[in-house]
């Protein structure tokens, strides 16, 4: 099938989570063109550029990929919190070439392309191409799960005003798709109205971390911390006045030892064998990161972005499933008592079992096969000009 496939550029998380998802659509012969914005773009280009051929240049049946650069909008953050106004401003500044731009986009590179179905991790303007044109639309991500799913009234009552504005935004960013894919590592409830168009999967894992052999946290040596901060200064200090452990500390940009801390720049290869070797994570409450630890076993300690509902939820979640704590903030006392209970967090988040991406990989092809019949008599209908 021609595919057009819509990937939000804020932060890697989708990026490389749709990563997984594109790898198997171009191992079973789909033409797939990439709307993406940000750094998101910069990964996937990279990624494709000379690993696959351009849709134009391949028969019918044969992976391609094209990845088209839109421009997204940007979410600005201040000390570990996120900052609403700014956001607001700066992406009202630039709305109008935003726009301008993204019509450029659509007419000279998607038009032409002739999707006959759309995919959307959180992205609107494939989205919205789908609209217009009326084709059929999956959406794979993990926000959904806010409108579609049943949240407890405690995860709710952590912060009820961001829980009702997120779940708002939620709800206006992709209504009335085809089918909705959701991933995480908890599954809640489906509400009622939605379970004949919602499927939860595990996490969606990239290789790597299908690949990696996770060290028993009882045998491992260090913590793997995630800071995205850099200019948080109050980090390693903590961290160091914890003496008696060690720490592999990523996200600040430096390389060196400090102590009890070592500081690496990011390696994907590096990250993953550390993680892979780890007695737990500290992390933010990225869902990302807190799949990778959870499928391989390892406790978490998440302090959530503030102003972030559904980093809050996720950290909720590590907390209600046994799998780890939270806090608001990278404290030593919080940090000493989440090393204290590290033995019955390891032994809880270990009953935790992925499926290696196999939901996934069903669900989408199940998917695909109901809009393909879809796009064969629209065309019959409706043949191509020329």
């Amino acid at each position: 099938m021609r595919l057009l496939y819509g990937v939000v550029g804020e932060g890697m998380g989708h990026a490389t989570r749709s990563k997984v998802t594109l790898d198997w659509l171009l191992s079973k012969g789909h033409h797939v063109k990439v709307v993406v914005s940000n750094r998101a773009y910069q990964f996937l280009d990279k990624t494709y550029s000379t690993a696959f051929p351009r849709t134009a240049d391949a028969p019918e049946g044969t992976g391609a990929i094209d990845v088209v650069e839109i421009v997204g909008l940007t979410m600005k953050y201040v000390d570990n919190a996120f900052d609403e106004g700014a956001s607001v401003v700066h992406n009202v500044l630039k709305a109008p070439g935003l726009v301008a731009e993204n019509v450029g986009a659509y007419y000279e590179e998607v038009v032409r392309f002739r999707p006959q179905a759309v995919i959307s991790d959180f992205d609107s303007f494939a989205y919205l191409f789908a609209k217009l044109h009326r084709l059929p639309i999956l959406s794979i991500d993990n926000q959904q799960v806010l409108q579609r799913c049943e949240i407890p009234e405690e995860a709710k009552e952590l912060d009820r005003s961001s829980f009702l504005a997120t779940k708002a935004f939620v709800k206006a960013k992709l209504p009335g798709c085809e089918r909705y894919v959701i991933t995480g590592f908890f599954y809640p409830e489906i509400r009622e109205k939605y379970l004949d168009r919602t499927v939860l999967v595990p996490p969606i894992l990239r290789s790597a971390i299908l690949a990696a052999k996770p060290t028993p946290v009882a045998a491992a040596k260090h913590f793997l911390v995630y800071q995205t901060s850099k200019s948080d200064t109050t980090l390693v200090p903590t961290l160091q006045s914890l003496a008696e452990h060690e720490f592999v500390v990523y996200g600040l940009g430096r390389d060196e030892r400090a102590g009890n801390c070592t500081l690496k720049p990011f390696s994907e290869d590096g990250f993953v064998a550390d993680l892979a070797a780890a007695r737990g994570v500290l992390s933010n409450g990225g869902l990302s990161l807190l799949n990778e630890a959870v499928s391989l076993h390892k406790p978490v300690f998440s302090v959530p972005v503030g102003n972030q509902y559904e980093q809050l939820l996720n950290a909720y979640y590590i907390k209600h499933l046994g799998y780890g704590d939270y806090a608001d903030a990278m404290k030593r006392e919080a940090i000493a008592s989440f090393v204290a209970r590290i033995d019955g967090f390891a032994a809880q988040v270990a009953t935790f079992r992925h499926d290696s991406n196999q939901k996934l990989y069903a669900t989408v092809a199940a998917t695909l096969d109901e809009f393909e019949a879809r796009a064969f008599h629209h065309e019959l209908r409706h043949p191509p000009r020329g």
